[in-house]
């Protein structure tokens, strides 16, 4: 992962070995649509020395890596400019925001007073065919309010509209059409034609052109606000880290304290955390006693008492006392940031469906062009007089605001709101695989059971003075010490193996490479080349070939071997409990029509049993990584669309084969990497709703381009037939964008299964692959 430092930090540290290296972030502002995403990113990967350039369009923010031997940051930050959008540090979108929202209201209002002046002077004009006003306009008054109209509409072309000019203008000089192109070209086209009837006589149409900046703008407002809303869960994250830190210059010496920003700070820096203060880093706990608000990370809900050497995550609450961290985790390495990357590039990956349209909406707007260009000349032939206001309603009818609107606000509410409720999006398109799942894959240890073995028994099967019980389980728990299995944690967690009253009589061996075999144990030496193995019996058994036969009363249980290659030496008994959240997850997906099945390295009668204790038809145990993964592919060879479950090092090869991967929060980091979503509440009720989410997210994604193709289907034929006006065209433009964005908003109104406030709910991927 890039080490990545904010713009505000004022030094940049390379994330690779070459030192010219350098990365920042920015905030772009301007940013209406994926086409603005895509002229930045194209015009400035084309600059010699910049390697790496990603906007998110979801939070407006830039990830630049360059070669600062070739090119300097304010080099990139004025080619930035130079395309009409502006740059500034990631700290700095709050302002920007403001400022922009001020201006866009000013620009509102005054489009919004002059649409109600001008309509009075365009309200005699309509009314002249009727009978009842009694006589015609003469011409002088007609001209009269002719010119007043142009008054009233002079500020909102050079004022209201300027956004627009400026942006078709950069377009233009990119070799770019975007959507601010027809929108420019119809308001000039529609403002000088009605200049030149005021004059030379005609109809004028500075009140459709009026209308139709009001609602241009009314829709953009609107969107930004939805913008807002959709990004509030990252949003809130980034606001977590504290913006000024106290650092102790030279602790333990001395309690002198400086104020620096989050960003400057450094690994193994001392760091002073007062009482109700976030956590800035990643650290632990050097100095006092507090408790600490960790359900962002952990999901716990009740405070975390913290002391010395206390581990402590950046972005936590600190409750009671005064703390001293150090730093062990800064910038881009704490467990926050990773989760907000994660985040931004999940809510900046489109589905394939959205790609294909995202892709055609340049073409379309050329089409469009040129079909206003040739009903413009066609209509020159039959009635002059309409041709080029026919050639300037199709141009404003068409614009394809609705299409490049479809996606991105449904994906990013979608992204923000599974987040609220412990479920990571880490790419993008695990949205729209989630939609389309047909058959779900659980692994059975710590993911439908919690994971937590519990060491029952222990059967002692080498029946000699040093193998006693005492020595025995402390030897197992030394080999399984550096293991994240849960039969490994549990050995190395037992009373038995960390209690001892007396020391004791036998020295425990030194264990040297030490080897964990994915979906089977724990092999290691000893310092005279003994070689031991802990794991599976059909592992250990492989060791001495020596059989085993397992008493009754053990069935049903889990089993660990373990013994050397004279023999068995003791069989370890543990047992493990459903999550109770687990039923009703597995019910609710045969429900919907969902295949499940459980495949496990567990034994075949544990695994058995569990299938049949959560009506789960399809178990089968004893399986390896490669079973796991022969059984995932076949099943996808038979055309069903598999999403899986999984927490440990023996499910990596089956997650990263599945349509979409997903990993209990507490698994192990190489299943969390491989992963397309991380169950980071450990609920195995929030994947409910992460089914449900992404099922009604592609619902509305799929009817906000059928609603935007169905419009222009219909739009553009009665444009070129002659039978809509300009205002209606404004009209329906408008209203089409305003639909689609309403209707991405119900992604937020779908009823969460369980109700949890940001803080106690966004939870980090504690060991996530750095």
């Amino acid at each position: 992962m890039h080490n990545l430092h904010s713009a505000t930090s004022g030094s940049l540290a390379p994330a690779t070995g070459d030192a010219a290296l350098k990365h920042e972030k920015l905030t772009i502002g301007g940013i209406r649509c994926a086409a603005c995403v895509q002229l930045i990113e194209f015009r400035l990967q084309q600059l010699a020395g910049v390697t790496a350039f990603k906007v998110n369009i979801a939070s407006h923010r830039a990830e630049i890596t360059w070669d600062n031997r070739s090119i300097s940051l304010s080099r990139i930050v004025a080619a930035i400019s130079d395309l009409g959008y502006s740059a500034l540090p990631a700290g700095s979108q709050g302002s920007l925001d403001e400022r922009e929202k001020k201006m866009a209201l000013w620009r509102l209002f005054v489009a919004g007073f002059a649409m109600m002046q001008v309509m009075m002077y365009a309200f005699p004009a309509y009314l002249v065919p009727v009978a009842s006003v009694g006589g015609d306009l003469t011409p002088d008054i007609d001209l009269l309010l002719k010119l007043a109209s142009l008054a009233i509409t002079v500020p909102v072309v050079l004022f209201s509209a300027w956004p627009f000019f400026r942006a078709a203008w950069r377009d233009l000089r990119n070799r770019h059409v975007g959507m601010d192109v027809p929108v420019s070209v119809g308001v000039l086209v529609t403002f000088f034609a009605s200049i030149w009837a005021t004059f030379a006589g005609g109809p004028v149409y500075y009140d459709s052109l009026i209308m139709f900046v009001f609602l241009l703008l009314a829709a953009r407002t609107i969107e930004a606000k939805v913008h807002l809303k959709s990004t509030s869960a990252l949003r809130a994250l980034i606001q977590l880290v504290p913006a000024q830190v106290e650092k102790l210059i030279d602790y333990p010496n001395s309690r002198q304290v400086i104020q620096v920003t989050a960003e400057l700070l450094l690994v193994g820096d001392a760091i002073l955390v007062p009482a109700g203060a976030h956590i800035p880093v990643d650290g632990v706990v050097i100095e006092g006693e507090s408790e600490c608000d960790e359900a962002l990370m952990t999901g716990e809900s009740h405070p975390v008492l913290k002391s010395r050497g206390s581990k402590l995550i950046g972005g936590a609450l600190n409750l009671i006392g005064p703390l001293v961290m150090q730093a062990e985790q800064v910038g881009d390495q704490t467990q926050l940031s990773s989760l907000v990357k994660m985040m931004e590039a999940a809510a900046n990956e489109k589905p394939p469906l959205v790609a294909l349209a995202d892709r055609h909406a340049s073409r379309f707007l050329f089409l469009i062009m040129l079909l206003a260009i040739g009903s413009g000349i066609f209509w020159w032939q039959i009635d002059p007089s309409r041709a080029l206001w026919i050639a300037v309603t199709i141009v404003i009818v068409t614009c394809p605001c609705a299409l490049s609107l479809a996606t991105p606000g449904v994906m990013s509410a979608a992204v923000g709101r599974l987040a609220r409720n412990g479920v990571l999006i880490a790419r993008g398109r695990a949205i729209e695989s989630l939609a389309r799942t047909t058959h779900v894959v659980f692994d059975k240890t710590g993911t439908l059971t919690y994971g937590q073995l519990s060491l029952l028994d222990t059967l002692l099967l080498r029946q000699d003075a040093l193998w006693d019980a005492a020595f025995t389980q402390a030897t197992a728990a030394s080999l399984a010490a550096g293991s994240l299995h849960p039969v490994s944690q549990a050995l190395a967690a037992s009373p038995a193996s960390v209690v001892r009253d007396e020391p004791l009589a036998h020295t425990i061996p030194k264990f040297g490479s030490i080897t964990e075999i994915a979906g089977q144990g724990l092999q290691a030496s000893d310092g005279n080349g003994h070689a031991y193995r802990l794991g599976s019996v059909h592992f250990v058994q492989q060791l001495h070939r020596q059989p085993l036969e397992i008493p009754p009363r053990y069935a049903g249980k889990t089993l660990a071997a373990f013994g050397d290659k004279n023999g068995w030496i003791a069989l370890f008994v543990m047992q493990d409990g459903l999550r109770h959240e687990a039923r009703d997850l597995i019910t609710f997906l045969l429900q919907q029509g969902k295949k499940v099945v459980l495949l496990s390295g567990d034994r075949a009668d544990v695994v058995t049993q569990v299938g049949q204790e959560l009506g789960i038809p399809a178990a089968f145990g004893e399986l390896g990584p490669a079973q796991k993964y022969a059984a995932i592919r076949k099943i996808q060879q038979q055309g069903g669309v598999v999403a899986m479950v999984g927490d440990g090092m023996n499910d990596g090869p089956g997650l990263s084969l599945a349509d979409v991967s997903i990993a209990m929060g507490q698994g192990a980091p190489i299943s969390q990497a491989r992963s397309d979503v991380i169950l980071i509440s450990n609920h195995l009720g929030d994947l409910r709703h992460a089914f449900q989410t992404a099922t009604k997210a592609m619902l509305l994604i799929r009817q906000n381009l059928g609603w935007a193709l169905m419009y222009n289907a219909i739009a553009i034929p009665a444009a070129m037939s002659g039978v809509l006006a300009p205002w209606h065209a404004a009209i329906g433009m408008s209203l089409s964008s305003l639909v689609v964005v309403l209707n991405s908003l119900r992604i937020s109104s779908q009823n969460t299964q369980s109700q949890r406030n940001l803080n106690g709910t966004i939870t980090a991927v504690a060991r996530h692959a750095r």
